[in-house]
Parts: structure tokens; sequence; C-alpha cells
């Protein structure tokens, strides 16, 4: 074969070859097109609205996160069981108007719909109607009875059409993940934890005999913890419970008023001298009141109102923080109630 025969041979094969590339490539990128213009309308979930509130005053705990069933007609939990007091002010948590006020399975429910999403909220007694038009945070009603079998809670659910989706979606940050209320994160209760709290709330009464001031769920426990205001890692030296602003605290037992006074951080607050109980000196301080309702040096019996739950100092949101002293020494409350 002839020099000039065989380089035109593989000039042909060069252009064969070329050619299938070619189209090998234009596949290729048809391809990939459908790609880039099909998934992202398969990923897409319903838009959901901005920007939000959570329903209930003051930092919620989430006491049962979303857990939906494997069948439909399975157990689970179809949305977000937070903590809450009996009476709690419920509100909306984005703008929206009330499609639905009134009675389901003997419980009280209040529906917003907020575009292709709505929001439901259980047992809550309406004081809204069908038809208004609500803004985040606007109240819709007032907590009657509890979704949770052991303690006040609001159910708050998240659909699209018939399907239930994770109502924390609402709360949770375009860059990250994590659900946050303001500009702090959202305290996530482990069950056996969140029980244990549960319990000693139902009794309100400890082994020593002693009455918690208020009765709410406990929001913040005794520990080192990042301070809600100033960021600084500290010893959270107390328990805060959660309740309205306004509402009664108690003197947990017996004793002599030996403070009633503001602190800078603390707030308004009353210091208790209990005396000598069970072996021990104790002393209780109720902190972040919006009122004090007794003097220095005054007797005071147990379950007697000396004050108001408030948000003096340095808090974030109505509650009590209560605080106990055993011969003089700080202790966490919950060790000794």
């Amino acid at each position: 074969m002839s020099t000039d025969l065989t380089a035109a041979l593989a000039r042909v094969r060069l252009i064969v070859k070329a050619r299938s590339m070619k189209r090998i490539l234009v596949v290729a990128l048809l391809v990939l097109a459908q790609v880039v213009l099909v998934a992202p309308t398969a990923r897409a979930g319903p838009a959901l609205p901005s920007p939000t509130s959570w329903p209930l005053p003051g930092a919620p705990l989430v006491l049962r996160g979303f857990e939906p069933p494997e069948e439909a007609w399975g157990s689970g939990n179809r949305g977000l069981d937070l903590a809450a007091t009996a009476g709690s002010s419920v509100h909306a948590v984005a703008t929206g108007t009330v499609t639905f006020a009134g009675q389901v399975g003997g419980r009280p429910v209040v529906v917003v719909t907020h575009g292709a999403v709505r929001t439901t909220y259980v047992p809550v007694r309406p004081e809204v109607a069908v038809g208004d038009r609500v803004r985040p945070g606007d109240r819709l009603g007032v907590l009657e009875g509890s979704h949770c079998a052991d303690q006040p809670c609001l159910h708050l659910g998240l659909l699209a059409g018939d399907t239930y989706l994770d109502p924390m979606e609402l709360f949770t940050t375009d860059d990250s993940r994590t659900p946050r209320i303001g500009d702090g994160p959202v305290r996530l209760m482990p069950g056996s934890v969140a029980e244990q709290l549960r319990e000693r709330i139902r009794s309100r009464t400890g082994g020593h005999g002693f009455l918690l001031p208020v009765d709410g769920p406990i929001t913040s426990r005794y520990g080192m913890r990042t301070h809600p205001v100033t960021g600084e890692v500290k010893l959270h030296d107390g328990t805060d419970f959660a309740a309205p602003c306004g509402t009664a605290v108690a003197a947990p037992a017996d004793g002599v008023v030996t403070a009633v006074e503001y602190d800078f951080a603390l707030g308004q607050r009353i210091v208790i001298d209990h005396g000598h109980v069970d072996g021990s000196h104790i002393q209780t301080a109720l902190n972040h009141l919006s009122s004090q309702n007794v003097t220095r040096g005054q007797r005071v019996t147990a379950g007697q109102r000396v004050g108001a739950v408030g948000s003096t100092g340095y808090s974030t949101g109505c509650h009590l923080h209560l605080m106990v002293w055993q011969d003089g020494w700080l202790i966490d409350p919950l060790d000794w109630f």
C-alpha cells in the first residue's frame, strides 16, 4: 500500500472518530441538561412562609420532635410537641388566613393556611374566626387541655395537602440546619431527661416537702451553659421554669424573707431563709420577677404568693429562675426539690 493511501485512510479514521466523539458529546450534554432542569423540580418542596415566630411565649422546649409514621395509618408524631402551661397564649407562626377554628374529635383546633402549606394548633380554644388574616405573633387563642398525656403541651403541625411535614423546617436558618429562636438555640431535651423533669413537675413537691414555686415546664437546668444574653460559657446557677409574665410565684416552704431587691443580672428578686430542714440550712431565691409582694423580715408560709413571674435583669423571656443554697453552698435545685 502506498504512503499516500495509508495517510488518506488515517485521515478518514480520524474524521470518523471525531464525528463519533461529537455525537457522544452532544448526547452527554443533552442528558446533563435534563438532569440540571429536572432534578431540582423533583427535590423542591412547597414554599414555606417567612418570616416566622414560635407559637408560645418564651424560649421553646421541644418535648417530642417530628416522627412521621412508616405508613399513613401508623403511629408516630406528625408534628412538634412544645412544653406549655395551662392557659398559655398561642400565636400564629406566620402570615396567613384562618381556615378552621373549631372542634375535631372533641378537641379544639385552629388551622392557618399560608399559601401552599398550613399550620395546625392543638388543643387551642380559638379567639379567631375563619377568614381572619393573621401575622407572625398574632394571638390565635389559649391552650385548653393538652396534647401530651403527662403535662401541658401544644402540638404544632405543618401540612402540604395531605402530607405532613416537619414544622422545625419553619424555624431553621438557611445557612445551617440548626433550629433557632431569635439569637438562641432551641432546647431539645433527651427523652429520659424530659421524663424525669415531667415527673418532678407532676408531683410539684420534692422529698423535703418543698413546693415548686410555679407550675411550668423546666427550660434550663443547673450547670455549665452558654449564657443567652452575654454569650459567655458559665455556670447556670439555678433552674428555669417557663411561665407567662404575671403568673403567681409561691414561697417554696415556710421561712423569713431576707432580701427584696433588684440585681443587675437577676432583676427583681426575693431571697427566703427556710432555716434548718432535714439537717441542712436551706435558702432559696426567686429571680427575674415582675413584682414583689413581700417585705424584708416578713414571715411567709409554703404556697403563699410572694411575687409574679417576669423578665427583669438579664433575661430573654418570661420565666422564673430558682436558686437554692444548702449550708451556704449553691446547689442544683432539683437535687433538693
